[in-house]
């Protein structure tokens, strides 16, 4: 993580008990950064007081900072469950960090947005592995075959018997390349419907994969909350 925005306030949280008073958790102005992390590709708002992190919040696009006054500023934090007060020396430091905050905010919206996209194209496998068209890969139908495509190998048995008129004019050696060449189909078909088989199941594998990420990330949330708690 990397600092991209630094400014000193007061820091201040609600008081848990009551959720209507504020308490100073610094006892004088301290260094309030925002951080980005490359690595997940989101936003926090850090803050120490000497070895003490006395803010660590992490910037979800439902998140608003609002000014109370001409020198104070306020966000909550669903997440450690707290309020977090900001006491500025001057108005315009107060702004200056309420600009940064509505920006970030919006990267992070960006962030989430195409987090999702490319869950979905991760989940969904590409025309060129699949040999075609996939509408839901992870739908019974997808992996072994809707009926018609099921129905596939039949249809191409089914379409020889009534070229057998033309056939049976032809030479047996003129016969026996078209029934090489129906081999030849048949074994495209196989090898399509494996790349398909084998694109599914890399998909779920990647879902599986994004549901253990967010896990951990949940369970490291909820050290560093009992880490500011403690």
């Amino acid at each position: 993580e990397q600092p991209i925005f630094s400014t000193r306030a007061h820091v201040f949280q609600i008081d848990p008990n009551t959720k209507k008073n504020w308490v100073a958790t610094s006892k004088h102005a301290v260094t309030v950064s925002y951080f980005y992390d490359s690595t997940r590709n989101v936003y926090r708002i850090i803050s120490l007081d000497g070895s003490k992190a006395i803010i660590n919040s992490t910037i979800t696009p439902n998140m608003t900072f609002t000014k109370t006054s001409q020198k104070f500023g306020q966000w909550a934090d669903s997440r450690a469950n707290t309020v977090y007060g900001l006491g500025f020396s001057s108005e315009h430091h107060l702004s200056k960090f309420a600009e940064k905050f509505q920006e970030f905010k919006e990267a992070a919206r960006i962030a989430k947005e195409k987090s999702h996209e490319k869950m979905e194209l991760t989940s969904t496998p590409s025309q060129e592995s699949a040999g075609g068209d996939i509408q839901s890969p992870l739908t019974p139908e997808s992996i072994n075959g809707t009926d018609d495509e099921r129905a596939m190998p039949e249809v191409m048995q089914n379409s020889e018997p009534r070229a057998e008129p033309i056939q049976r004019a032809l030479p047996f050696t003129h016969s026996s390349t078209i029934s090489k060449h129906w081999e030849a189909e048949l074994a495209t078909l196989k090898g399509n419907n494996a790349k398909l088989t084998a694109a599914l199941l890399e998909s779920t594998a990647n879902v599986k994969q994004w549901k253990q990420q967010l896990a951990a990330y949940q369970e490291e949330a909820e050290r560093l909350h009992k880490r500011v708690s403690q």
